[in-house]
């Protein structure tokens, strides 16, 4: 596990930006897998800024998302496929079509999540998967407890992620909808690299949980750990406890 921590929030969106890029050139058909989130917002705002300089196309990329609210559909501004919309798919040359979201309105969930699946089997798996990490210590929304051969499924959000999430939902946690679509542990560990994003005291703690706990079930973003190719890129803030561990 590679690990870099910068002075400030700032400075920590350039090399994960430059990660993605790096992964775009490099494949003549890449596969991507991406979050949500503020933190991404940023990121995503420094990748159109290189495609708007034209140095980089994203012709020839296919994406998967990691999650999607059940009950929001891709038109409503607090689903995430519209936040994919405004924040990246608009701005750069990717083609309708290659930009996946979970679809959180369909009408069999279960197999929405089954087809999600195969998508990105038949895309030739995921290269790249771009992750956060909740207040829970879940990566996608894969709250605990997540087995770690788990698929894309449908889950209950548990209250702190709910109330994490209500800046969207006009500061109410109720307005948060109870369940999602997300790609499972399993599913994110089948990608080829994994690069985590955190910044802000917020996530000091969870970061170190993360990094330096026990590897099990209840925070599943200890399993990166098991991945053989992890970038962690933190700012000084989030991690000053993993940082007091290191001795």
């Amino acid at each position: 596990m590679k690990i870099i921590v910068t002075d400030t929030p700032g400075q920590a969106f350039q090399p994960a930006a430059d990660m993605i890029a790096e992964e775009i050139r490099g494949f003549g058909a890449p596969v991507l897998g991406l979050a949500t989130g503020r933190t991404m917002e940023s990121i995503y705002q420094l990748l159109v800024q290189q495609h708007d300089a034209g140095t980089l196309d994203f012709s020839g990329t296919t994406s998967f998302n990691l999650d999607e609210y059940v009950g929001l559909p891709p038109t409503d501004p607090n689903s995430y496929s519209h936040y994919m919309q405004e924040h990246l798919f608009s701005h750069v040359n990717m083609p309708a079509g290659q930009g996946h979201v979970p679809n959180g309105v369909a009408v069999d969930l279960e197999a929405e999540c089954a087809r999600y699946e195969a998508a990105i089997r038949a895309a030739g798996g995921l290269g790249l998967q771009l992750l956060g990490i909740g207040e829970t210590g879940h990566i996608g929304f894969n709250e605990p407890p997540s087995a770690f051969d788990s698929r894309t499924r449908v889950v209950h959000l548990d209250d702190v992620t709910r109330r994490q999430n209500s800046g969207m939902f006009g500061d109410d946690p109720e307005r948060v909808p109870e369940r999602a679509l997300t790609m499972g542990v399993g599913t994110i560990l089948e990608a080829r690299r994994l690069l985590l994003v955190a910044v802000g005291e917020g996530k000091a703690a969870i970061v170190d949980e993360a990094l330096n706990g026990p590897i099990n079930e209840a925070v599943s973003a200890t399993a990166i750990r098991l991945h053989d190719d992890v970038t962690v890129i933190l700012d000084e803030a989030a991690a000053r406890i993993w940082r007091c561990h290191q001795g």
